[in-house]
């Protein structure tokens, strides 16, 4: 049964907001995005490592050379984007912020599943999905304007 996986994507979902929400305000409080985003991804970092650390076995870098050195920018772009939430929640608003993203994800999440991208199975996109994405989009606008 995958009703537990889905619960789980949910609750990450509304975890991953207030974390988001927690680096705008850090970065709000010290007038600087910037070094609010840098701090948060020191402490991101050492917690990395010390995650990473109780997992460590010999060889367990071996299979690096066979990662596409693309995959890599991985952490850039996590920060690239961390940096833009967390500068855009205090501009519009933790709730329009969340709502695009969710949309931008689906719709991510969409075009990786329909071509197989990055290693997801592949499950092309019907017209329904497309109207249900429509729809979607429709609820982020009506949620969002004011």
């Amino acid at each position: 049964m995958r009703l537990p996986l889905y619960a789980l994507t949910l609750l990450l979902g509304v975890v991953l907001a207030v974390h988001l929400a927690m680096n705008g305000a850090v970065g709000a409080a010290l007038g600087n995005p910037r070094v609010g985003n840098a701090l948060f991804w020191i402490i991101g970092a050492v917690m990395a490592a010390i995650i990473g650390a109780t997992g460590w076995q010999a060889g367990a870098l071996g299979g690096l050379r066979q990662v596409h050195p693309l995959l890599l920018t991985a952490g850039a772009i996590g920060a690239c984007l961390v940096f833009g939430i967390a500068w855009l929640i205090p501009q519009i608003g933790a709730g329009p912020v969340m709502l695009g993203l969710i949309a931008g994800q689906i719709v991510g999440g969409m075009l990786l599943s329909h071509y197989g991208w990055l290693g997801s199975p592949v499950q092309p996109v019907t017209p329904v999905n497309v109207l249900g994405a429509l729809v979607m989009l429709a609820g982020v606008w009506l949620a969002t304007r004011r």
